[in-house]
């Protein structure tokens, strides 16, 4: 067994080392992105690259472990079963480490890990493999490839021959024991190496190794055939298949058209300058709490008589509160994607998976001097959110492991209010800094696994899901009445939105509130007043950049909800989306656009489809296939 354990491991490290000889290399062709970066950066990038090595190391060597552990205690004939271990890992070898090689081209090219879209010029096979051969840098690689691999034969047909040759089965029982006990510490730690991570919520990611905020060192740390196979994995998925709604040409027109947009000034069909009449020249903190399931339909506002709400109820009179305002989604990474970045939601599609540049809200206030922060009560690994946020212009990311032990109550993190209390005196850190900041806030305490903490005191006992959402409010509450005595208060703007609602009352196919949400601008430096215009959560960043009247290329579905009239909301549910109109008609159809659902909502009535119907579905059309087409384009 132990012979076993020492040919394992000396596999790890050759294939380690191999992986890491590739990571220096990439280093060296980079070294520009390193001037200012202390070396401690530099080793945690390429320790995190081990962890990412140790994955597909072990996904290749369960198999082949498997098997030697079966031979070990069966005493079946070795003969064989060596030879096959050996033929497993020399073929494997071969294209792992040519994927290793073809990710430097690769990523000088593309600032990317390899993917499985570098095989979209496919169709075109022997145009793709004349441009390789005519490119001297990309022989250099070859050439590399094939001395390392040679090498890498080499060492390891010396390992295994040394394995086969001390290799020993048990013999006695009391040889026994020990071994099975050493084989499921072997295979334990094996797959706690495939996981890739020892906390409970997600597992490795590419996410995972975005640790600061240099975007070469993120991207260092990741193995690129971890990059490659997972985006294989995602491309066959049914529900990352591109949508085909409408041919792109006519989508691009359509969209225009909704946006007023004349102009080709832009690479993007979407861009337009936005430039106020008036330009102020304030920079007041933002601070954006995306609060979870908080449907408008637990309000007061909107005639709930539960009291679940009174401190939302109180703010929305003292604020700019809008009533008619629907969630892009149906799931937390939408509402934090859709809110953040104003794109909608593509049915299953996740869009945080995949770590694209894009310039939300975090990326226009960086131009004008913004600190920017995310905080969420949980493991920030969970829907791959602190990869993406890090990738896209945040600063920070403050999340459970930032918080005390102790304070860490369920899977979900720390309590609402345990999060806005540490909040608070973080930010007041941050605002003698003298930068102006963006801070945004995931809350979790309107989901399950429930815990509302022993000194809240305002349960009536009627139910877990209705004091859960008091404590919520309460929460909230505990924010603003903390907030208020610092000194950033009166310079801050907050503003309060759901990442999306809850199914209560169900009437159509998309539950409505699921998700109309509350959208609540509150401020010093705003005056009080209702709006009821349709808008929708990815309206929020082109609002707030309206009020702060600075000028900004808006490069997103959004728009500015207190200057501009929206016509449509996309309501996504996954295999489903809904058009909601301004005039209270609702239309609900699938992915296939098999199934076609048409109501006026007022009288709840069904309708057959007409001209306004099809309207509607042409909208949903255009905006999903420009949408898909900018994605595909990185535009």
């Amino acid at each position: 067994m132990k012979s076993l354990i020492k040919f394992i491991t000396y596999i790890y490290i050759l294939f380690i080392f191999s992986f890491g000889l590739f990571r220096i290399i990439l280093i060296f062709l980079n070294l520009e992105y390193l001037s200012k970066e202390p070396f401690l950066n530099v080793v945690k990038a390429l320790l995190m690259g081990v962890r990412f090595d140790i994955v597909i190391i072990g996904y290749i060597s369960i198999l082949p472990i498997l098997i030697l552990l079966f031979l070990h205690f069966s005493h079946l004939g070795q003969k064989l079963i060596f030879r096959i271990v050996k033929f497993w890992y020399i073929t494997l070898s071969f294209p792992l480490l040519l994927i290793g090689a073809a990710d430097i081209p690769y990523f000088q090219q593309f600032f990317n890990r390899l993917e499985i879209q570098a095989f979209k010029w496919m169709n075109t096979p022997w145009f793709v493999l004349k441009m390789i051969l005519e490119e001297p840098r990309y022989l250099i690689y070859l050439f590399i490839f094939i001395i390392l691999y040679l090498c890498f034969i080499f060492i390891f047909i010396k390992i295994y021959k040394n394995f086969e040759n001390t290799y020993i089965k048990r013999e006695t029982r009391k040889q026994l024991l020990s071994d099975i006990i050493l084989s499921l510490a072997l295979l334990l730690i094996i797959f706690v190496g495939i996981r890739g991570r020892l906390e409970k919520k997600s597992p490795i990611r590419v996410g995972t190794a975005y640790f600061c905020n240099n975007q070469f060192l993120n991207k260092l740390g990741l193995n690129p055939v971890f990059t490659f196979m997972r985006t294989s994995l995602d491309k066959l998925n049914e529900k990352n298949k591109p949508l085909n709604l409408i041919d792109n040409k006519s989508a691009i027109k359509l969209t225009q058209k909704y946006f007023g947009i004349k102009s080709d000034k832009y690479k993007s069909p979407i861009a337009r300058q936005i430039s106020p009449n008036t330009i102020k020249s304030w920079n007041p903190n933002i601070v954006i709490v995306i609060m979870e399931s908080m449907s408008a339909a637990k309000m007061g506002r909107f005639g709930n008589k539960d009291s679940l709400t009174p401190f939302l109820d109180s703010l929305s009179y003292k604020s700019v509160f809008f009533t008619n305002i629907y969630s892009a989604g149906e799931h937390t990474f939408n509402g934090i994607f859709s809110t953040l970045f104003s794109y909608p939601a593509i049915f299953s599609w996740h869009p945080m998976k995949y770590i694209r540049h894009y310039n939300g809200i975090s990326y226009t206030l960086k131009q004008y001097g913004y600190h920017t922060m995310f905080f969420i009560n949980h493991d920030a690994q969970f829907d791959n959110i602190e990869g993406f946020l890090r990738g896209n212009d945040f600063d920070e990311i403050i999340s459970q492991k930032n918080y005390p032990a102790k304070e860490v109550k369920t899977t979900l993190g720390v309590p609402d209010d345990f999060m806005f209390r540490y909040a608070v005196n973080y930010l007041s850190k941050k605002y003698k800094q003298n930068k102006p900041f963006l801070a945004a806030f995931m809350t979790a305490s309107d989901h399950g696994p429930y815990y509302i903490p022993p000194y809240f005191k305002n349960k009536k006992n009627d139910g877990i899901k209705k004091d859960i959402v008091r404590y919520a409010d309460w929460s909230l509450k505990t924010f603003l009445k903390e907030a208020k005595k610092t000194a950033w208060f009166d310079s801050t703007i907050f503003v309060f939105i759901a990442d999306h609602g809850a199914a209560i009352n169900v009437k159509y196919p998309v539950p409505l509130n699921y998700h109309h949400t509350p959208l609540i601008f509150y401020s010093k430096l705003l005056n009080p007043h209702e709006n009821k215009c349709l808008g929708s959560q990815i309206d929020v960043f082109p609002t707030i950049m309206g009020i702060l009247s600075k000028p900004f290329l808006n490069n997103t579905f959004g728009i500015d909800l207190l200057k501009e009239e929206r016509e449509y909301a996309l309501l996504n549910a996954d295999i489903k989306v809904g058009i909601l109109s301004k005039d209270k008609y609702l239309l609900v159809t699938s992915r296939n656009l098999k199934d076609i659902f048409f109501y006026h909502i007022p009288n709840h009535k069904m309708l057959t489809i007409n001209n306004k119907a099809n309207k509607m579905l042409t909208y949903m059309k255009a905006t999903l296939q420009t949408y898909q087409y900018m994605l595909e384009n990185n535009l």
